[in-house]
């Protein structure tokens, strides 16, 4: 919609190939910073521009955050418009409180061990078979080589570190290695992801970030068709608003406020907002993947 003014947005090569700055939004909105890093490392956007797509992402995310946390005081009258059954949420919120009760504790010594064991052994791994992913992969597939084909990034071997990493992560949630939880494993993961940000962030150029103007507009519009979707589905099925906000961080904001938002409608919720963005962090990378070669279609 936007190239239609601006025709010059689907004219760039190599590494400033919009779709490929855009992957990263995608990455970040429907899983979270992990994922973005992973499509900036997969499809290689010029680091010098990566700022105007962080930028973007804040900006566009904070404002649909704002008109959810606004949205969270009117929560009873806009139920009843969606005319939703709020019984789910109350069973949801008594069930929590009670695996809460259960499974919290104060986390020991032994607990921080266990945790960064898991994950540095989980990590190690993924490094170790990533690469052999990659050679099976062009033994089998050797057309993959060829920079024209849409999908060459199969063989970047941080995507299928990420991959791997994450599937071993779900693997572990059903073992009793998920009771690491009740002792702050997801708050350990936020810090790492916050590290990883850090780190990606310290290669921007923000002064360049602001010349683009543009892409604000590629955002709001993007954010507007995601905000006009969830509205419909949730008036089609009677969705609480629960669910559609909750649902909606989880994806746009990750870790960080889905918890929040959760919490707005009562505490002991906020562990709620926490999975479904565990979940965004899941299929964030292959839903990002996708969107990217979408896009990178639409640009040929």
């Amino acid at each position: 919609m936007v190239s239609l003014i601006d025709p010059s947005l689907l004219g760039l090569e190599g590494p400033q190939e919009l779709w490929r700055g855009l992957a990263t939004i995608a990455g970040s909105w429907i899983g979270g910073g992990a994922n973005q890093a992973t499509m900036l490392e997969v499809f290689g956007y010029e680091r010098s521009l990566y700022g105007s797509m962080v930028l973007v992402d804040i900006i566009v995310a904070n404002i649909w955050l704002a008109i959810l946390m606004m949205s969270t005081s009117k929560k009873q009258e806009i139920d009843r418009w969606l005319k939703a059954d709020t019984k789910a949420i109350d069973a949801l919120q008594t069930k929590v409180e009670h695996y809460q009760n259960e499974h919290s504790r104060v986390t020991s010594t032994f607990d921080l061990m266990g945790i960064f064991a898991i994950s540095f052994a989980g990590v190690g791994f993924a490094h170790f078979l990533a690469p052999r992913i990659v050679k099976m992969l062009l033994l089998s597939f050797p057309q993959l080589e060829n920079p024209d084909n849409v999908f060459t990034s199969l063989t970047s071997e941080f995507l299928w570190m990420v991959v791997v990493a994450t599937v071993i992560g779900i693997g572990a949630s059903f073992t009793k290695m998920k009771k690491y939880e009740g002792a702050g494993a997801s708050k350990l993961g936020s810090i790492f992801i916050y590290i990883l940000v850090a780190t990606i962030g310290m290669q921007m150029n923000l002064v360049d970030a602001l010349s683009h103007p543009e892409l604000f507009a590629i955002g709001l519009i993007w954010i507007s068709f995601h905000a006009l979707l969830l509205i419909l589905v949730a008036k089609l099925i009677k969705a609480p608003l629960f669910f559609l906000a909750v649902g909606s961080q989880a994806n746009v904001g990750g870790a960080a406020s889905a918890p929040i938002i959760a919490s707005e409608f009562h505490p002991a919720l906020s562990s709620v907002g926490i999975l479904l963005a565990v979940l965004g962090y899941v299929i964030g990378t292959i839903g990002a993947y996708l969107c990217a070669i979408l896009m990178q279609a639409i640009s040929l």
